[in-house]
């Protein structure tokens, strides 16, 4: 028969005849044990008595105990080691009251005192226009889709960096600066792009409208007084937007072929306009030295027809004579044909023809024509008997033409 059946035995209770015990555990004996236990391990003395003096003889030990564990607990929440990188911000009872700097401090426990430990160093990121996701960037068209001055539309990719320079600005001043600075980034690279043209934020403007914008976003961060420090700003890229790229494309290669162009046209002006300058220098130089060459034969022709006029008033036959045969002797020197006087030859008579054929130059045979006097014919200023010039006769061997 089973233990809990109707007239089976009670003691057949697998729980050890709870049923014999009525009513629930006695609350201050289980107390009690657990103050004898707690005083045996501090070395008082356990006992099974209720209230008496036992009891009370455990009461400073407890509060040993509690003093302890309030000292360890005080100690431990009142030191604090910050870190070179860090600075923590005391509050006492939520009110800003100190900063700790790097190095071990000792403040009051929680909750009278509390330190906020804040990043001075770590270099922080936003990112306006777009979002990296590992090696891959996604741009965001709301962000980065900005008006220009000649209300043109640019896609602006722009990255920030910066700091935090007053670690209590940092907590107290601002909710959530991280945030803040996002919008305040995003406000100032639209008012830059806004006041500038296209082109000029596309090519040669994008280093000025990343420093313009670093400026303008200190400036509201300052003006906000949430304590963060602005390290750099770089323009990531700047381009029109997607649908219209490759028109865009096909003007900027129009505006570079007509920039080549123009470089072509005025590189080979430089070239041809000094080779000019010198050729009309050089015929300038050649016409005046022509000028001047013909001036000084002219006047040359000119004193000397003077000298022979007077050498024919005093001596008009012998200077005929002589005018003659200069002509004969300038007309007949450059000829290639010989001419010999056999009636007074010698039985013996040579001939270097080779000699005699060769053609003096003309510039070298007429100066020697018109400034030297003839062989033949004496000087006009000497006098002379008339017999000896009329016996005066020209060269046996003469070239004509």
């Amino acid at each position: 028969m089973a233990w809990n059946e109707p007239g089976g035995s009670q003691d057949n209770d697998p729980w050890g005849g709870r049923r014999k015990k009525q009513g629930p555990p006695d609350l201050d004996e289980v107390l009690r044990k657990l103050q004898q236990k707690i005083s045996g391990l501090f070395g008082g003395k356990g006992g099974s008595g209720g209230g008496g003096p036992a009891s009370k003889s455990n009461l400073p030990g407890i509060i040993g105990i509690v003093v302890v564990i309030l000292a360890i607990w005080i100690a431990l929440d009142s030191m604090y080691i910050i870190q070179p990188a860090e600075r923590g911000v005391v509050l006492r009872f939520g009110k800003y009251v100190d900063t700790l700097q790097p190095g071990p401090s000792i403040r009051l426990p929680r909750p009278i005192e509390q330190v906020i430990r804040v990043d001075v160093d770590q270099s922080r990121a936003v990112e306006v226009g777009y979002r990296s996701e590992g090696r891959q960037q996604v741009a965001v068209l709301g962000e980065a889709s900005m008006l220009t001055q000649d209300e043109n539309i640019v896609d602006v990719k722009l990255a920030i960096q910066y700091k935090v320079k007053s670690p209590e600005d940092y907590v107290f001043h601002d909710r959530d600066p991280d945030v803040t600075i996002r919008d305040a980034t995003e406000s100032a690279i639209r008012e830059v792009v806004g006041k500038n043209k296209m082109d000029f934020v596309l090519k040669e403007g994008r280093s000025e409208v990343a420093a313009r914008t670093k400026e303008l976003l200190q400036a509201i961060l300052d003006r906000y007084n949430n304590g963060l420090l602005v390290t750099s700003v770089n323009l990531q890229d700047a381009q029109p937007p997607e649908q219209v790229q490759e028109a865009f494309l096909d003007a900027i290669r129009a505006r570079e072929d007509q920039d080549r162009l123009i470089n072509e046209a005025e590189a080979y002006a430089n070239e041809v306009i000094p080779k000019a300058r010198g050729g009309a220098a050089r015929i300038t130089e050649d016409a005046n030295a022509y000028k001047a060459k013909i001036i000084a034969t002219a006047e040359g022709d000119a004193s000397r027809f003077s000298q022979i006029l007077q050498e024919y008033q005093k001596a008009p036959e012998v200077t005929r004579k002589r005018m003659y045969l200069e002509t004969l002797e300038t007309v007949l020197g450059s000829t290639s044909k010989v001419l010999v006087d056999v009636d007074k030859g010698s039985n013996l008579l040579y001939l270097p023809l080779d000699k005699l054929t060769q053609r003096p130059a003309p510039e070298q045979a007429a100066p020697a024509a018109a400034t030297q006097p003839s062989a033949a014919t004496p000087p006009v200023s000497a006098p002379q008997d008339e017999t000896a010039r009329q016996n005066v006769r020209p060269p046996r061997a003469r070239e004509t033409r």
